[in-house]
């Protein structure tokens, strides 16, 4: 059978298809479009543990290889792809099974098509040029696709020969807590570990595997056992590693770091799940950096309780307007004072300002807030303004 050329569209010719490429690029560039793709590749419940940056990158590659393919009209997709391959060989290191990547992907490119169409009608363009444009960018995001599978059982391959996966594939069931008979002894000590000793339970927001070994080599000591665990960087260490070198690398020093204390093997599942629910909470609150898990236990517990956050809220800062830049100065002091012991020499000390300002916001912020219990030392009068402050303050 002869080869068939696309047909011309049949209406509006360069001038369509310009309108075309600039409701394109414009959607490619928009962070609401890569954000509502973001959404639908994390339909997956395997691939929605990995952190929203993993799957928001796996979203840029797919659009961006579309765009290119719609800006070479006839070409042909590249035979080779190393960023679409370094993002499957990502997700087998990652642990995530190559059926949810998939439906991950196939999930956003769905919607990106979707949106595609809807914004190029709004835009005038005709269906049939529509049709041909987005052929060419189908196609070429089905090369990124399979690109992606490639890298993935290239990595698989790789991984299943190597006995840091199946170190890796250990520390899962060990912070999992899978159902079955634990791993026997034997197996623990061939991975280093020392089912005796406690151990402490580390977790990353790092995800991107050559950084996580960057960290690891420096975080290590004898004895621990790292992995990528939901797409983390976690580890059980039996002690923990200096504070690390100020020549390290500044991404590493900026990585979020959440540390347990040492805790039997038994409560090793259980203290992993908290440390997870503490690093949502701790990069809700733009945290970075090491932190003991113990010393994000009260921002944990109350962020389980969203709905609470918000009635209290509503009760006593209702008369606050998180658009006004001036509210926020003022809920802001009010909150560095409560979290300064109620010193104002040191809220003030803190913000830069003087006494007198300070002891201005604070009586300003009493007026807008009646009934606030700023100088109150009780624990519950500060704990109920401390929480509805910071809920205030990361909404607004």
């Amino acid at each position: 059978m002869r080869d068939v050329p696309p047909a011309e569209p049949a209406s509006g010719g360069s001038a369509d298809r310009d309108a075309l490429a600039e409701v394109l690029r414009r959607m490619v560039a928009d962070p609401a479009v890569l954000e509502e793709v973001t959404a639908a590749a994390r339909t997956s419940p395997e691939v929605a543990r990995l952190p929203v940056a993993e799957n928001r990158r796996h979203v840029e590659v797919l659009l961006a290889s579309g765009l290119r393919g719609f800006e070479r009209p006839g070409s042909e997709p590249p035979a080779e792809d190393p960023v679409a391959a370094r993002l499957g060989a990502d997700r087998a290191e990652q642990g995530v099974p190559l059926t949810a990547l998939l439906h991950g992907v196939q999930a956003g490119r769905v919607r990106a098509l979707r949106i595609a169409v809807d914004r190029g009608r709004a835009a005038g363009v005709p269906d049939a040029v529509l049709l041909d444009a987005l052929l060419h960018f189908d196609r070429h995001a089905g090369a990124m696709e399979r690109h992606v599978i490639a890298g993935y059982h290239t990595a698989e391959l790789e991984l299943a020969r190597t006995a840091r996966d199946m170190h890796t594939q250990l520390l899962r069931r060990l912070l999992h807590g899978e159902p079955g008979p634990p791993p026997p002894d034997a197996e623990l000590r061939r991975a280093g570990l020392r089912p005796e000793l406690p151990y402490h339970c580390v977790l990353s927001d790092v995800a991107d595997p050559v950084r996580a070994r960057a960290l690891e080599r420096r975080l290590a000591v004898p004895g621990s056992l790292f992995g990528l665990v939901d797409g983390r960087l976690a580890a059980l260490v039996p002690r923990l590693a200096p504070a690390l070198p100020q020549e390290a690398d500044p991404a590493d020093l900026a990585a979020l770091l959440l540390v347990s204390p040492a805790v039997a093997w038994d409560d090793i599942p259980a203290v992993h799940r908290l440390c997870a629910d503490a690093l949502r909470t701790a990069r809700a609150y733009g945290a970075t950096g090491p932190h003991r898990l113990t010393d994000l236990a009260a921002e944990t517990a109350l962020a389980s309780r969203p709905e609470l956050a918000a009635l209290l809220t509503g009760e006593l800062l209702g008369a606050l307007d998180p658009a006004d830049d001036f509210h926020r100065e003022l809920a802001r002091t009010a909150l560095t004072y409560l979290d300064l012991g109620h010193r104002l020499d040191l809220t003030a000390a803190s913000l830069h300002l003087h006494a007198n300002t300070v002891r201005y916001r604070l009586a300003r912020f009493a007026r807008l807030a009646p009934g606030a219990a700023l100088d109150d030392p009780g624990v519950l009068p500060t704990l109920r303004w401390w929480w509805a402050l910071r809920t205030w303050l990361r909404e607004a």
